[in-house]
């Protein structure tokens, strides 16, 4: 049976930062980045780090996004579906970072298979008609999938897609591959430059009123009585951010990465963030029977806690009780990718939680 702490670069005993993009901050200057979904959650924090470090910034915004505090990014006002801006966004730039998307928590299905999957072409296409440099795309864990419930799945593990998210991530991954194929050589494939894929696990940090904030309750909140089954493997904000400039500088073409962290159940992550924040840890786990009968994730939490839980349809109940656990070893062997445990990440979260969210 897994663990949470398997033998290797696994074991979450690595600390500190990515040794690669991140220390480059005086070599930076002059050199422009593209970032879609600059507003987001992830975006937001990559504009951040870019702007520290030297990066001219362009980001890609929707007229309504809240822009924050990213005074000194270059706005580009529209969207996945907007050509013109696109080409105008990406033109000259030395890398682009296509993080926009959208998720189940925001959006139904159609729109989610329409955003991460045509918006994705639509950003391949900008680039074939400019002049660019690397695309980082970043993509989710969730395409990769252990055969074996107590295993970690590793890059090679493609999984068959569960849910609208997942199949447009998939199909999003394959046509960037297709981009980067020609640098490889296989100049019938299509291809037209070079471009790397990561694939961040469950993202902690602040700002991220989703995953985060639930998490975060379950360790804190007495009104969430109720955890769920199986596990996951949790990743720090800042780490991934690491892992994204760290496979822009020493990624292979057309590679795929995923930015891992510590793989730990439910329960054991809801008793850390406790016993850290002094806080009330969910006590009741969601019976997996009950999950697999009933259907939806977030039907069974709601009817147990009385909360709005994970946005999971019929398709991913069963999904949702297993240990989606997974490994980070080669974008530690190939990147220096290292990631910190859950405590390292617990300050910065909680002060944006007890400010935001309660």
């Amino acid at each position: 049976m897994a663990t949470e702490t398997p033998s290797g670069p696994d074991t979450g005993s690595e600390t500190g930062r990515a040794s690669t993009a991140s220390a480059t901050s005086t070599d930076d200057s002059g050199r422009v980045a593209a970032v879609t979904g600059a507003t987001g959650f992830l975006g937001t924090a990559l504009c951040e780090r870019l702007l520290a470090e030297g990066w001219t910034v362009r980001g890609l915004s929707r007229p309504t996004s809240d822009r924050g505090d990213l005074d000194d990014v270059e706005w580009y006002v529209g969207d996945l579906f907007e050509p013109e801006t696109l080409r105008s966004l990406v033109d000259g730039a030395d890398a682009v970072f296509h993080l926009a998307g959208i998720g189940l928590w925001s959006a139904d299905a159609e729109t989610v298979e329409r955003v991460n999957r045509e918006g994705t072409g639509n950003v391949l296409d900008a680039c074939r008609a400019g002049d660019v440099g690397r695309l980082v795309f970043t993509s989710t864990a969730g395409t990769r999938r252990a055969v074996e419930d107590d295993e970690f799945a590793t890059e090679t593990d493609i999984a068959e897609p569960i849910g609208a998210y997942q199949r447009s991530k998939a199909t999003a991954e394959r046509f960037v591959d297709r981009y980067a194929a020609d640098s490889n050589g296989c100049d019938d494939s299509g291809g037209d430059g070079d471009a790397v894929t990561v694939h961040p696990t469950s993202i902690f940090g602040p700002g991220d009123a989703d995953f985060t904030a639930q998490l975060l309750s379950m360790g804190l909140d007495r009104t969430m009585p109720a955890y769920l089954p199986g596990g996951l493997s949790i990743v720090g904000l800042e780490d991934v951010i690491d892992g994204i400039l760290a496979a822009y500088e020493h990624g292979g073409n057309g590679e795929h990465y995923i930015l891992g962290g510590e793989n730990l159940t439910y329960d054991r992550a809801v008793d850390r963030i406790a016993t850290f924040a002094g806080g009330s840890p969910a006590r009741l786990p969601v019976p997996a029977a009950a999950i697999h009968a009933a259907g939806p994730v977030a039907e069974v939490v709601g009817t147990v806690t009385d909360r709005q839980g994970f946005p999971f349809d019929r398709q991913m109940a069963r999904l949702a009780t297993d240990r989606m656990f997974y490994s980070s070893r080669k974008a530690h062997e190939e990147l220096g990718y290292e990631y910190q445990p859950l405590e390292a990440h617990l300050p910065a979260a909680l002060e944006w939680y007890r400010t935001e969210c309660q």
